[in-house]
């Protein structure tokens, strides 16, 4: 009697999937690396299997709802306010890979894991963007863009960045996966520099209310802030390609851009924060959206620490040593409200 309720939740479960539910992975990932690389070695081994973990079931979850619930798929990659979620698998993917690869040195799975992420980013890239061109009756930008659309520039971006951690094991072929890392790092900034215009007119000529304030946003500070970590991993790999040491001015001013762009968004999206929920009493609950904001702090983290080993400067360090903790406590939140999230689902099924 049990095993068709248990099949019924599962395919409810499925069903239902949020696409942007592997923000989870994303966040888990990357503040794994950031505790690795600042020495919390223990936390970040944790972190690591539960992302292991929670990718398996959202990866099972997914291709059920693939094999089972295909027109609600395509109805949501068809969605401008839901379609930009599929961009999380392909981040997810290879946040998953360069956990791997720095925290355990799993570089084979890493490998397999970025192939996988290059086929997914080329297929959801397209037909999103080409859904999205095609599409009918088109809302107005007040009504179909939110911060959700800057997850094409992370997705790119973590494929530069996985890209470019593998390229160390390839030897001469190394240099062809660094070209290839350094146009996705391109392509990722052109990606950016276009959909933030959007988004920043947006916010300031068209009305925003408490509903529309979403976590999302957190994206406009988190895409910079991985497009930073992909500038600032191809300067530190260019002793394995002399053309990065030749573009290195561009690439290094350029990296500094986006950090800087990065750092400017925070106070303002603090600042949005505790007026959607202090000022306008929005109540704060859970929702798989809030993992787009925890993988921005997480991100802005490494990137930082990588950065100020690229460009030789030091002092920046202090910003990943206290960046940490608040990353850390936004996933403990977060992690601890997704789980409590599930306990009425189980006491219904109970009853």
């Amino acid at each position: 009697m049990n095993k068709p309720k248990q099949q019924n939740v599962l395919l409810r479960t499925a069903a239902d999937l949020f696409p942007g539910y592997f923000a989870l992975v994303m966040a888990t990932g990357i503040i794994s690396i950031a505790c690795f690389l600042l020495g919390m070695k223990t936390i970040a081994l944790v972190l690591l299997v539960i992302d292991v973990v929670a990718y398996t079931i959202l990866s099972l979850l997914l291709l059920t709802r693939l094999v089972f619930f295909f027109p609600r798929i395509k109805a949501d990659i068809n969605d401008h306010v839901r379609g930009p979620g599929f961009f999380t698998v392909v981040a997810g993917t290879c946040v998953l890979g360069s956990a791997l690869v720095i925290v355990i040195d799993k570089y084979r799975i890493g490998l397999a894991l970025w192939l996988a992420g290059i086929v997914l980013w080329a297929l959801i890239m397209y037909v999103f963007f080409a859904a999205m061109t095609v599409h009918e009756d088109k809302p107005s930008i007040e009504a179909g863009l939110n911060g959700g659309w800057l997850l094409a520039v992370v997705a790119t971006q973590a494929i530069s960045v996985l890209g470019t951690l593998l390229s160390s094991r390839y030897g001469d072929d190394g240099k062809s996966i660094l070209f290839f890392t350094l146009c996705m790092y391109l392509t990722g900034a052109m990606l950016y520099i276009i959909l933030i215009t959007l988004i920043f007119y947006r916010f300031t000529f068209l009305d925003i209310t408490r509903e529309v304030l979403t976590p999302p946003y957190w994206i406009n500070m988190g895409a910079v802030a991985i497009t930073t970590l992909a500038g600032a991993r191809l300067i530190l790999a260019a002793p394995s390609w002399p053309f990065i040491n030749e573009i290195g001015p561009f690439l290094k001013g350029f990296t500094l851009f986006f950090w800087s762009a990065g750092t400017w968004w925070i106070p303002l999206l603090f600042i949005l924060g505790f007026w959607r929920h202090a000022v306008k009493k929005f109540p704060i609950r859970y929702d798989p959206q809030f993992w787009g904001l925890v993988f921005p702090l997480g991100m802005y983290t490494v990137s930082t620490f990588q950065l100020s080993k690229a460009i030789g400067f030091p002092p920046l360090m202090m910003i990943p040593n206290v960046f940490i903790y608040l990353a850390l406590a936004a996933w403990i939140i977060t992690f601890v409200a997704m789980l409590y999230s599930f306990l009425p689902k189980r006491a219904a099924n109970a009853d």
